[in-house]
Order: structure tokens, then C-alpha cells, then sequence
């Protein structure tokens, strides 16, 4: 990446260079402040890894559902920002979310979660996505919307929900960024923060300072030596596979997975939830599991050609929230880290809630649930 130059010291450092850091770093130029970004490649980034799903309707955030749902509706004009800067177009799924249910537990307990919790009369797909709000599609209705679905028993449409292309996203906040003077970009690992001096140093010895930091490290944060208290942040792994099939308009969340349809002509199926620390790879069982559920789900994608498998690291915390907060003990350090299953979903707004905070102005949101204090118990 083209790394631009500016005379003085910068005004923030972001350490990462995942999603979260390049669109922080971003909306912090935007608001008119110079930014060292200080973060590498990494096997297993959750970034490129994801699915892209933009689904707080379906994802257990209930601390933070209304920062959810502002999540996914900043999504528009998010991109048609990143689309006038670049002229790179980002795809995004706004087609509505499907939570299937394949069996009668499933029926009763999606009809247990839904607004109005006891209606179980179907609406047509109009009726539902007009309404803007989570409702229940009979099997005739569900087989108009998704013919590859036509086994199952119905299902809720969040009709808002979709998904975004995170790796076309990923590629075109580097291109942001490349092109902004106000951002220098070093392809780097820090290794330590350093409180009193109030600077970084990397695994090639170098150090930085500026006036502001941000820790957007994902799931590496917690190897970050020298911060001023305890991240609990945990690397969880999630196997993913890519089928070379295009059996769905949009995604589908049941059997314990989800399949994301993407403009190439593939369907994403994911995603397994594994606690083995760094370990980015595949294995034939995880990526057998994610088959014969997919096989439950809509067997026309498991009876597809595997196009790819991968894995990724997720930032998981103990309660599944991000940490988006300014250290009131050390009011420069600023931390965007921690998003577990919703980094793709949050990042443009926690981008811009960052920027807010560093530069003092109103953030708009309730950020309390986000606060680094909340594990000082742990």
C-alpha cells in the first residue's frame, strides 16, 4: 500500500490494520487529523475471513441491538462515501435475512422470538418487507422467496438485514486510505505500548508517538504487550467454505449455520465456533460439519463443488460486545477492538464513533455497553 507523508508527528496512531483500522483511520482523516496506521497481513483476519452478514435482527447483541441496528443502516450511505472517493463499488445485500425453520421446535421457537410473539398468521413477501420489521413467511410464501428452500416448514424474514461483500469493502478502505495524505500507512507489527512515554514500539524495534492512540488489533490485541489493563479478548476460531452454486437471493441463517450468497455466483456456508488460540487453519471435520448441515439446510449448495475453505480468528469477549471507549486513566488511549461476530456490521459506525471521541465532539450513540471498565472484575 502506498504509504503517503506528512511533516510532523501524527495526530493518531491506529494500531491494526484490520477492517476496523483502516475505517477508523479513515473517518479520523476525514475529521481532519493526521494518522500513522501501524498494522500487517495476518493469517486468519477476520476481516477477509467473514461473511459479511449485516444481521442484528439474527445475532444475540440485545445490550446494544439499537447501536445494531444503526450499524446496518449506515451501511448506504457508508458506501456511497467509500463510491465517491474511490469510484470502487461495493456490493451489498439488502434483500432481508431468512431464519428458517426446518423442523417444529424450530416453528415454535422462531415464532417465540419474533415481535408480536403468539401471531403465527403468514405474510405475503410485500406485505412483510414493507412492514420493515421481523415477520413470518408460511411454506408457500418462503418457496415464492427461495424455491431452494421449499423443504422447510417457513421461516422469519428480517426483511432490513443482509449482508455486505467484506472483502470488496476491505480492498476498497485500503484504497481510501492509500489516497489520503492526511494518512501515513507502515506495514508493521507493534508488539508494545508503552503508557508512560505514550508510544509504540514494533517487532522491528521502531517508535512512534503521537498525541492519540486507538488499539484496533482484533483478535491480536490481547497480545499487545504494555497496556494500561486487561483486554480479555479471545481468538475463536471459524471454518468457512465457498460452493460454487448460486441457489439463494439472500442469506439464510438454520441447522446451526448460515450460507451467504455472493455476486460471483458462489454461496458462503459458516461458520464453526472453535477455541483453539491462533490457529487459522481448516480441518476435514469442521469443513464436514459445515456440509452435511448445509446438506439440512438447502442440500442443492452441499450438493455443490467446494470452490474454497478457510478459517478465521474472531475477537471474541466475554460478552460478545466490542470495546469502543477512551481510558478514562489514560484519556490519549482510545480502544476499537473486541467485535466478536459483528466487526463487519459495526465497523463503519465504530469508525465514526471513534473519530467522534477523539476529537471531543458527540458521538450520537449510547456507548456505555461498550466500555473497557465493564471487565475490571474478570
Amino acid at each position: 500500500m502506498h504509504a503517503a507523508s506528512f511533516s510532523r508527528s501524527p495526530d493518531v496512531i491506529v494500531v491494526g490494520a484490520g477492517l476496523i483500522g483502516l475505517a477508523a483511520s479513515a473517518s479520523l482523516a476525514e475529521a481532519g487529523l493526521t494518522v500513522l496506521l501501524l498494522g500487517e497481513p495476518r493469517a486468519g483476519e477476520a476481516s477477509l475471513a467473514a461473511a459479511g452478514l449485516l444481521a442484528p435482527s439474527v445475532e444475540e447483541v440485545h445490550a446494544a441491538r439499537a447501536f445494531a441496528l444503526a450499524s446496518r443502516d449506515r451501511y448506504p450511505s457508508y458506501l456511497e462515501w467509500i463510491l465517491e472517493r474511490t469510484g470502487v463499488p461495493v456490493p451489498l445485500n439488502r434483500r432481508g435475512v431468512l431464519e428458517v425453520a426446518l423442523n417444529d421446535d424450530d416453528v415454535q421457537r422462531l415464532h417465540a422470538s419474533r415481535d408480536g410473539a403468539g401471531d403465527t398468521s403468514a405474510h405475503s413477501e410485500r406485505e412483510t418487507s414493507g412492514a420493515g420489521r421481523s415477520g413470518w413467511l408460511d411454506q408457500q410464501a418462503l418457496t415464492r422467496l427461495e424455491p431452494s428452500l421449499r423443504h422447510a416448514r417457513g421461516a422469519l424474514l428480517h426483511a432490513l438485514d443482509g449482508a455486505v461483500d467484506n472483502v470488496a469493502l476491505h480492498g476498497a478502505l485500503r484504497r481510501v486510505v492509500a489516497d489520503d495524505a492526511r494518512i501515513r500507512v507502515e506495514q508493521t507489527s507493534v508488539t508494545t505500548i508503552d503508557s508512560v512515554n505514550r508510544d509504540v514500539r514494533t517487532a522491528e524495534g521502531a517508535r512512534f508517538s503521537a498525541a492519540s492512540l486507538v488499539i484496533a488489533a482484533g483478535a491480536w490485541t490481547s497480545r499487545l504487550r504494555g497496556l494500561p489493563r486487561s483486554l480479555p479478548i479471545e481468538p475463536v476460531r471459524g471454518q468457512m467454505m465457498a460452493m460454487r452454486v448460486a441457489a439463494l437471493e439472500r442469506p439464510v441463517f438454520g441447522a446451526g449455520i448460515y450460507l451467504v450468497p455472493r455476486p460471483s455466483g458462489v454461496t458462503l456456508v459458516g461458520s464453526t465456533m472453535e477455541h483453539v488460540g491462533f490457529d487459522a487453519t481448516t480441518t476435514t471435520e469442521g469443513l464436514h460439519m459445515l456440509r452435511g448441515a448445509a446438506g439440512r439446510l438447502c442440500p442443492v449448495v452441499a450438493r455443490s463443488d467446494k470452490h474454497a475453505a478457510w478459517a478465521g480468528l474472531r475477537p471474541l469477549t466475554p460478552d460478545g460486545l466490542p470495546i469502543i471507549d477512551r481510558d478514562r486513566d489514560y484519556p490519549w488511549l482510545y480502544y476499537a477492538c473486541g467485535h466478536s461476530r459483528n466487526g463487519i456490521l459495526m465497523a463503519p459506525l465504530t469508525a465514526d464513533c471513534v473519530a467522534a471521541l477523539v476529537t471531543g465532539s458527540d458521538a450520537g450513540h449510547d456507548l456505555s455497553p461498550f466500555s473497557v471498565t465493564r471487565f475490571a472484575a474478570l
